[in-house]
């Protein structure tokens, strides 16, 4: 054989290893690609068969089991791509896009990890909130039924409750006859409320920090100056609380009690339970779900009653109310909150009152998602703090803001995440001008 034939023969068995290595490459290739599609295909059926053995609102017990099939399908894949890919003696080098793929699918797999640890693992406070605050909500129950049956959603929400003060209201203990008070300068609240304070300042506003969200607390000096208010074509439609504060020139206004909506859509046309304006009864239906009256009675005292319909409201005096839930604080006495309290944290909106008769009206903001807010603990413990000795939640969520001399400082979110508010069917406002 001379050289030329020996070189040619050499090159052309370099040339068979080289095919045969990148055939080797490109099959390992292959098998690893498979794998990559298999190990998201089984993280994917894994999730979808979790959820459907936890409830069946998105899938019925037939996608449950071929959930399971498809998972076992693609597990027994994915390890045959695995061993096919150990297998091939190959140094296969990845380029920078393969690199960024497999990182894409392992923080694909990590989520779905962590997704499902949070939804079922052995740390329930996430779904806890879930269900707590989703459940509160008008528009979005779904966000927790997706995920559990009505069984363990009921389970849990027995598991996370407020008791209400076991107290009937007693108004003598509330005087509202001051003009200027005394306060306690070592108590941080009352320094807030009362320091500077002169005989023509009706009302204060207080800033500070729920949660990491912005509140607003109004302390009104006479509560002869808070009105609830139906909405200006009550049974027609609701109305925004901006357009009710410029209506009646409200120095503070806030959205008021819960109203009818049982398509979830309701334009807050309908009052729910009892709603008395200026002594005359706008609405006068049965109260259900635990709710009570929330108003004022002639005295200007807040009062807060169960069981009543509109004409004894009357005859108790009550000059105007609304209906809502839950009572916070009764004759001094605060709620009981068991787990969470069953609300969730949300935006929120608040009223009570001080045994000197000041008024304390409260909003909080809930983040951009929702899902961030306060506890019906959070405004026990803001009113109890700021000495109130009779306290209600009014209605809350997509309904709370409070707007100052007509223009909005709280940041209303409603069901779309748009920072705008949904018209309702009645308002607490502080009028320039004292109602007696």
């Amino acid at each position: 054989m001379n050289k030329k034939t020996e070189r040619k023969t050499k090159y052309n068995k370099v040339k068979r290893l080289k095919k045969l290595r990148m055939l080797l490459l490109k099959k390992k290739h292959q098998k690893l690609k498979l794998a990559r599609l298999f190990s998201v295909m089984n993280a994917t059926f894994l999730v979808l068969f979790i959820i459907s053995c936890n409830s069946s609102y998105l899938f019925n017990k037939v996608f449950k089991w071929i959930f399971f099939i498809a998972f076992v399908a693609s597990f027994i894949a994915f390890i045959y791509s695995i061993v096919g890919y150990v297998s091939i003696d190959s140094d296969l080098k990845l380029p920078v896009k393969r690199w960024i793929i497999n990182s894409i699918t392992i923080i694909y797999i990590t989520g779905c990890v962590i997704f499902i640890n949070l939804l079922y693992g052995p740390f329930p406070k996430f779904r806890e909130w879930l269900i707590t605050t989703a459940m509160e909500t008008m528009n979005h129950q779904y966000l927790c039924r997706i995920f559990y049956n009505d069984t363990y959603i009921n389970n849990l929400l027995s598991s996370n409750y407020i008791l209400e003060p076991n107290e009937v209201m007693d108004t003598d203990l509330v005087k509202t006859n001051k003009n200027l008070f005394e306060y306690d300068e070592n108590n941080e609240y009352e320094v807030k409320m009362f320091k500077n304070h002169t005989e023509d300042e009706i009302y204060r506003l207080i800033r500070f920090k729920v949660n990491g969200q912005n509140a607003y607390l109004a302390v009104v000096y006479d509560p002869a100056y808070c009105e609830f208010l139906a909405s200006k074509n009550v049974h027609v439609s609701g109305e925004y609380i901006v357009d009710m504060a410029k209506r009646t020139n409200a120095l503070i206004a806030v959205n008021g009690g819960r109203f009818i909506d049982p398509t979830n859509k309701s334009n807050g046309n309908n009052p729910a339970g009892v709603t008395i304006q200026k002594r005359k009864i706008i609405t006068d239906h049965p109260i259900e779900n635990g709710m009570g009256v929330i108003g004022f009675n002639k005295d200007n005292i807040l009062v807060l009653y169960k069981n009543k319909n509109a004409q004894e409201l009357l005859d108790l005096g009550v000059r105007d109310c609304v209906t809502s839930i839950p009572f916070l604080i009764v004759n001094g006495v605060a709620s009981f909150t068991k787990g969470s309290g069953g609300y969730g944290y949300a935006a929120r909106t608040a009223i009570g009152q001080r045994k000197d008769g000041v008024t304390l009206i409260l909003v909080v903001d809930s983040n951009e998602t929702r899902t961030n807010g306060a506890s019906m603990k959070d405004l026990t413990d803001i009113m109890l703090n700021y000495g109130a000795i009779n306290a209600a939640a009014l209605d809350g969520g997509t309904s709370t803001v409070m707007v100052e001399k007509g223009i909005t400082i709280s940041r209303p979110i409603n069901a779309s995440l748009r920072n705008v508010t949904r018209p309702v069917a009645t308002g607490l406002v502080v009028n320039p001008e004292k109602l007696n």
